[in-house]
């Protein structure tokens, strides 16, 4: 029996822009404005009409605002 990868022992979970928002309080034009600025978690093309995030990473990135804001080391 093949050992599993990596990544397919971490939990994933995709999440659609209305989403993002919710989790980060961002507008759609921030969320777009930051990716472009390479400081937020970028987006996964599923299909030519279809884009999601990772849930982790968006909820990791939330974490290290939190952290930034208190002075803390995330």
């Amino acid at each position: 029996m093949a050992s599993a990868s990596p990544l397919s022992a971490t939990p994933r979970r995709f999440i659609k822009r209305q989403e993002v928002e919710a989790i980060t309080g961002l507008s759609r034009s921030e969320i777009y404005r930051r990716m472009a600025a390479r400081v937020f978690p970028q987006q996964i093309a599923l299909s030519p009409k279809c884009v999601v995030w990772i849930e982790s990473e968006i909820v990791t990135w939330c974490d290290e605002r939190i952290a930034e804001h208190r002075g803390e080391v995330a």
